[in-house]
């Protein structure tokens, strides 16, 4: 479809060089004289584009562009003025110019400017497809080779970079091939874990930085530099991590923007609980029996984080002032932020915030939000404006004032399932879609990753001979005296337990403030 161009300039006549140039380029070009015209053009026309000079006899070029904006909001407006003042420029870009050219302009200009404007989108698809094509053959070649810890977390931190740019262009072709892409990670990704992850634990190979050990490796290292805030934001994915950091960007600079590794189950019982701990479930069950509740017990699960943590920092002698808050609801963080103040003088203050965890539940449960999270891209954005609307930001901003560091990080990550895989077991069986623990479960060996042994993953083992079963990749357990039920209620849900990019790498960073 032809491109349609109106321009208004009291020297339109001067200008046939540059109409007849654009009309060789393909545009249709419409004149006007005088800023009421210009109005009424636009008024009686559907243009792509509008070229407004700003001194023009009768009404100006910013009346005009007002007149216009009024009617016509979306339309793109370029102004092309004389003066460079800057009172004319603030004016015109206050009322939403597309761009601004000062005079004399030439042609090319002028066809760069409708380029930038009409073409951006179309010329942004292609070199981003066109770049994604470059880096596929890159990716699919390190995908064939044996990679290594850190080698895993670049491929991830490329994986989600190439996901957030192509989620930015209305070509979905390249999407679909990245997608094809992910799920051949995922599934070597969970070979790797299956090979590696009892060896590292138990000192046969070098692990990577793991959860467990973060506050002791990481996070209280930073205190001889001064005063740390560390705010666990629960099953934050590292893709979300991404689309929220230029909010934090406005009050902090980053120091350290690293992923590291959850462990299993990648869910918050186990998780978080290891990660204030400062040691794996099992040594938490052995050491502090009290402080452990096991999968068969009745009660919450994550009921002695900060005692955990109290427990955590007298082993490692570290005699400081920290405060803990837990924050579950609206009402609870508006008062953490309200009071956070009380808290400036504290050497730690560790904060950890429910929402995002509480939000893929509720998109499991609740309908309305299953459809404002349609897919992932949703799901991100639904995060990001929870997060500019949270308490969480005003803490966030009382954090920066206070010129100590941030450390942000999170627990476990959570992966959207889609294929369902048949377990059976008894009635003691756990309800986690993506994790099972118990005895006697039948299952397809090929299908999970087996821990037989629970000690061999620092594991709790609560009940006689009972295992560990992890899914991988995008499966999800279902029983098959319910399986209608749990395909068609669970499928396309975000879960979280087992093995998968998105859920075992997950965000450390470290903020400094500006």
């Amino acid at each position: 479809m032809q491109v349609k161009i109106l321009w208004a300039d009291d020297e339109i006549d001067l200008l046939k060089p540059h109409l007849l140039f654009l009309e060789s380029k393909g545009y249709a070009v419409d004149t006007v004289n005088n800023g009421a015209d210009a109005v009424e053009k636009s008024s009686e026309n559907n243009y792509d584009i509008i070229f407004l000079d700003e001194n023009m006899p009768g009404i100006s070029g910013l009346e005009a562009l007002a007149q216009i904006k009024e009617e016509k909001p979306f339309i793109p407006v370029v102004m092309i003025t004389k003066s460079e003042e800057e009172s004319i420029m603030e004016e015109a870009i206050g009322s939403k110019i597309a761009d601004y050219l000062i005079k004399p302009v030439n042609p090319n200009q002028i066809l760069l400017t409708i380029k930038k404007n009409l073409d951006q989108s179309k010329l942004v698809s292609q070199k981003t497809n066109s770049n994604y094509q470059q880096d596929f053959r890159q990716l699919g070649m390190a995908l064939n080779n044996r990679m290594d810890a850190d080698e895993w977390i670049e491929m991830f931190k490329k994986l989600v970079y190439w996901e957030l740019e192509l989620e930015k262009i209305e070509d979905s072709g390249m999407r679909e091939i990245l997608e094809s892409q992910k799920k051949e990670a995922n599934a070597l990704f969970s070979k790797f874990i299956e090979n590696n992850y009892e060896d590292w634990l138990n000192g046969k190979d070098e692990a990577p930085q793991m959860i467990h050990t973060i506050i002791k490796n990481r996070v209280l290292p930073k205190l001889t530099e001064g005063k740390v805030a560390m705010v666990v934001i629960d099953n934050l994915r590292y893709d979300q991590w991404e689309m929220l950091k230029p909010i934090f960007l406005k009050h902090f600079t980053i120091e350290e923007d690293d992923v590291i590794f959850s462990i299993l189950p990648t869910a918050t019982h186990y998780a978080r609980n290891a990660l204030f701990a400062g040691i794996m479930p099992s040594e938490i069950q052995k050491m502090y029996p009290k402080l452990w509740v096991s999968e068969d017990e009745e009660g919450g699960k994550n009921m002695f984080e900060k005692e955990l943590l109290e427990a955590n920092l007298k082993r490692l002698n570290k005699n400081i002032k920290w405060s803990y808050n837990k924050i579950t609801n609206y009402e609870a963080g508006k008062k953490l932020a309200d009071t956070f103040n009380e808290l400036k003088d504290n050497d730690l203050n560790v904060v950890v915030y429910n929402f995002v965890d509480m939000l893929s539940h509720a998109r499991t449960e609740m309908k309305v939000i299953k459809e404002l999270a349609d897919d992932e891209a949703a799901y991100r954005s639904l995060t990001v404006s929870w997060f500019e609307h949270s308490p969480l930001q005003d803490i966030i901003k009382k954090i920066a004032d206070s010129k100590c560091k941030l450390v942000i990080t999170t627990d476990h990550g959570t992966i959207k399932v889609t294929n369902p895989i048949k377990i059976v077991g008894d009635r003691n069986l756990n309800s986690n879609l993506r994790y099972k623990v118990g005895r006697g479960m039948t299952y397809k060996d090929k299908e999970v990753f087996q821990v037989k042994n629970p000690q061999d993953a620092f594991l709790p083992k609560s009940i006689m001979s009972a295992e560990f079963v992890f899914a991988k990749e995008n499966d999800f357990f279902v029983y098959p005296n319910n399986y209608n039920h749990f395909v068609n209620h669970y499928g396309d849900t975000f879960q979280h337990g087992g093995i998968s990019l998105e859920e075992i790498l997950i965000p450390f960073v470290v903020l400094q403030p500006k």
